[in-house]
C-alpha cells in the first residue's frame, strides 16, 4: 500500500511511571552539580532522564525567573540557545554552559536581527513585543519580551498610543490579538513542531478519546487553537489538568511536557496529541541535549555561551521590563 494511504500510526498515551531510581550517569550528574554549586534549569520538553535531575523544570517565563535569581555559580541550561542566551543576560558575571551549542530553534531562526533592524528604520515608531524564543539580538532591538505565559498580560500593559510589532511567532500573536482586541502587525515566523499538528489529526484523536479534554500551546495554528477546550502555556496545561476532573488530557505541544504531568499528576493520562504523520510531535532542536552531552558538560565545564558586554545590556532591559510587568 502507498504511504499516503497508510493507516495513521497509533496515539501514544502517557501514564506514570515510577522513575525512583537513577543511572549512574545521573547519579554523576548529581554529585558534579553539588560539586561544582551548579544548578540544572531545565525547559518542559527535555527528555526525561534529564527532567529527573534537573533544579528546575519548567517554561521560558519560570526559567528566566529561576536565572535571574539563582546564587549559583554556574547555570547549566538543558534547552536551546536563546534560552542559555537569556539565563547569560541576565547573569552577565556567571558561566552558562550548553550542552549542545547547535541546540537552536526554527522559530528563533526565522526572525534575523539584520531584518529585524532594517524594518524598524523603517518603520521606527513601532512598538516591538517580543516572544522569548528569539535571539539576543532581537531581544536588544525589542521595546519588551514576553512568553507564552504572560503574553496577554505584557500587550495588554503596551502604552494605547502605540503601534505594535510582535515577533517572531505569528500564531502566538494572532492568539494574543484575540485575547485582547489590541491590533498588532505579526512578524512571519512560526514553530516547526507546533505547526505539524492539524484539525484533521485532533479530530481523529476526539474519536478516540471523546471525554478528553483538548489543551493546546498557542503556537499552533488558528484551526487546531479553534478545537482546544484550552489554549495555554506549558506551565498553565499543569494547573488546568490539575484543576479538571477529567482522567485524560489530549495535549497539543511538545512530547517532552508529557513526562512532566504525568509526574506532577500521577493519577491522569496523557495523549500526545498526533500530527498527520506521526503519533507524536519531538523538537528536534530540544532533543540535542542527552545525558552523556549534559555529563560532559558538567565534566569540562563547556560549552560555555558567551556574549558581548553591550549586547548583553541592550537585551537585558526588554527582559526586566518584562519580569517588572509580570
Amino acid at each position: 500500500m502507498p504511504d499516503s494511504l497508510s493507516a495513521p500510526p497509533s496515539l501514544q498515551v502517557f501514564r506514570h511511571q515510577d522513575t525512583s531510581s537513577l543511572s549512574e550517569q545521573q547519579e554523576e550528574i548529581l554529585r558534579l552539580k553539588k560539586e561544582k554549586k551548579a544548578i540544572l534549569l531545565c525547559h518542559n520538553y527535555q527528555i526525561d532522564p534529564i527532567q529527573q535531575v534537573a533544579d528546575y523544570v519548567g517554561d521560558s517565563l519560570g526559567l528566566a525567573r529561576q536565572a535571574a535569581e539563582t546564587d549559583a555559580e554556574i547555570i547549566v541550561f538543558c534547552g536551546v540557545h536563546f534560552m542559555a542566551e537569556t539565563a547569560k543576560t541576565l547573569n552577565p558575571g556567571k558561566t552558562v554552559l550548553l550542552p549542545d551549542l547547535d541546540a537552536g530553534c526554527s522559530l528563533s531562526d526565522s526572525c534575523p536581527a539584520e531584518q529585524l533592524a532594517a524594518y524598524k528604520q523603517k518603520n521606527p515608531d513601532l512598538y516591538v513585543v517580543a516572544y522569548v524564543n528569539c535571539s539576543a539580538a532581537v531581544k536588544a532591538l525589542s521595546d519588551v519580551i514576553c512568553t507564552s505565559g504572560n503574553a496577554v498580560k505584557i500587550v495588554e500593559q503596551v502604552p494605547k498610543d502605540r503601534e505594535i510589532l510582535f515577533v517572531p511567532d505569528q500564531n502566538l500573536g494572532q492568539w494574543v490579538i484575540g485575547q485582547t482586541g489590541r491590533k498588532m502587525q505579526l512578524w512571519p515566523g512560526s514553530c516547526y513542531a507546533h505547526v505539524l499538528f492539524t484539525k484533521e489529526s485532533i479530530e481523529r484523536c476526539r474519536l478516540e478519546y471523546p471525554e478528553a479534554p483538548v489543551v493546546a500551546h498557542p503556537e499552533c495554528i488558528d484551526t487546531v487553537r479553534e478545537m482546544a477546550d484550552e489554549v495555554c502555556s506549558t506551565e498553565k496545561m499543569v494547573s488546568y489538568c490539575q484543576n479538571n476532573p477529567a482522567d485524560t488530557f489530549i495535549i497539543l505541544t511538545e512530547t517532552g511536557m508529557m513526562h512532566r504531568l504525568t509526574r506532577e499528576l500521577p493519577d491522569k493520562s496523557f495523549v500526545a496529541g498526533p500530527t498527520g504523520h506521526c503519533a507524536c510531535n519531538d523538537c528536534r532542536f530540544m532533543k540535542m541535549n542527552t545525558l552523556p552531552k549534559l555529563l560532559d558538560c558538567l565534566q569540562s565545564g563547556t560549552p560555555e555561551i558567551t556574549m558581548d558586554k553591550e549586547l548583553i545590556q541592550q537585551a537585558k532591559a526588554p527582559i526586566q521590563r518584562m519580569l517588572d510587568w509580570s
